[in-house]
């Protein structure tokens, strides 16, 4: 199915790129991929919710078609919120959407849940194998088996803050090697290099000012955190252990890996339909 696509412009000029599938009555699914993927990691999830859902997937900033900008400030979460406002004021203006994301696109997902510009925006959220960073700074502060099993998940986010090796590493193709023997990963050929080298900025903007100075960040909305049992790189209690900050909080742990979008987006579809039904008191 393909999709329909355009532009919007954030604050600082950068563009994003969108692209609709499904029924343009129909609510508003915003879907946010991560790192080092882009938009068309929603496509085989879009093709089971397209009678239910006017789905948007974007390219977040640095990744498929939406502007590159230069500089890890611009990889900021405060500049991924003006992104996703902006994506919000050209599809929904009106009305609160469903989110659902991924990865890196869950992390920048909590953060704007969580703020206070765009209470009443986000009707419900369902976050595959991403936590928030101000959340997880709090969690990484108790002292447990829990937070060491993680830490040692965690080894790649500090390789990520290297300078130029892992650029190089993606360049000669010996770093998409090495991560493919923790989980085979999509065909390179949906991605491009720019995905890759770019959002290494997300890591290097974002990760230590929230996990040495985490925020106070909570929100209402019905959230569906999802934690596949295989994944090798978030574990379930960094990403569950979280219902001081979410109180309307659903848990699911799910077979699979980190890539379950893709690997079983029929998986993906249905929990997102049970949640938006069940959770978000919405009926399809």
């Amino acid at each position: 199915m393909p999709p329909s696509a355009r532009t919007t412009t954030s604050r600082d000029g950068t563009r994003i790129a969108l692209h609709e599938y499904g029924d343009p009555a129909a609510p508003v699914l915003i879907c946010v991929h991560g790192y080092p993927d882009n938009a068309t990691l929603w496509e085989p999830v879009a093709d089971h919710l397209a009678a239910d859902f006017r789905i948007i997937a974007y390219d977040v900033r640095g990744a498929g078609d939406s502007d590159h900008p230069r500089g890890r400030a611009a990889y900021r979460l405060e500049r991924l919120e003006d992104d996703f406002v902006a994506v919000l004021d050209a599809v929904s203006p009106d009305q609160p959407v469903h989110v659902l994301a991924h990865d890196w696109g869950s992390i920048q997902s909590w953060h704007f849940l969580t703020s206070a510009r765009l209470r009443g925006r986000v009707a419900s959220y369902v976050s595959i194998s991403g936590p928030s960073l101000d959340h997880a700074g709090h969690f990484l502060r108790k002292r447990n088996a829990a937070v060491v099993r993680q830490l040692l998940h965690s080894w790649y986010i500090f390789y990520f803050h290297l300078p130029w090796l892992p650029e190089r590493g993606w360049r000669k193709g010996w770093a998409h090697r090495a991560f493919n023997r923790l989980e085979a990963q999509p065909e390179q050929g949906e991605r491009s290099l720019g995905d890759y080298v770019n959002g290494i900025n997300l890591y290097r903007a974002n990760v230590l000012p929230r996990l040495l100075r985490p925020e106070q960040r909570h929100t209402e909305v019905p959230v569906l955190a999802v934690s596949p049992d295989a994944d090798p790189f978030v574990t379930t209690p960094l990403q569950t252990d979280i219902a001081r900050w979410a109180p309307n909080l659903t848990v699911k742990v799910v077979r699979g890996g980190h890539w379950m979008p893709r690997n079983d987006p029929g998986l993906v579809a249905r929990l997102v339909l049970e949640h938006t039904r069940q959770v978000a008191g919405w009926e399809t």
